[in-house]
């Protein structure tokens, strides 16, 4: 199983950033997938969740109605598109999937600059 992020990066508050957590190793189309967060001394944050097929999404409050959380199965992928971004969205975000085990990305870096 491998679970690669890409799209983080450095944007200003209020500014958009869609990240994609690319999937291999495991039948992509019958797994739950979510997104996480960690940021430098706090927990880390379960930031949304979408079902194998894609008709059910939940988020954390702290996200809702700024993030959107999507797939696509044919292509293995996993979406995280965050809008009005705001510094306290800093963090790595990270993708992941219960296959057989707890499996995770490397994570991916947003920094929100206020």
């Amino acid at each position: 199983v491998q679970l690669v992020e890409s799209g983080g990066g450095l944007v200003q508050a209020g500014g958009s950033l869609r990240l994609s957590c690319l999937a291999s190793g495991f039948t992509f189309s019958s797994y739950a997938m979510n997104w996480y967060r960690q940021a430098p001394g706090k927990e880390r944050e379960l930031v949304a969740r979408i079902n194998s097929v894609g008709t059910v999404t939940d988020y954390a409050d702290s996200v809702k109605g700024r993030f959107t959380i999507s797939r696509i199965n044919a292509k293995n992928t996993v979406y995280l598109q965050m809008n009005s971004l705001k510094p306290e969205d800093t963090a790595v975000y990270l993708c992941q999937a219960w296959v057989k085990d707890d499996c995770w990305g490397q994570g991916t870096q947003v920094t929100v600059s206020s």
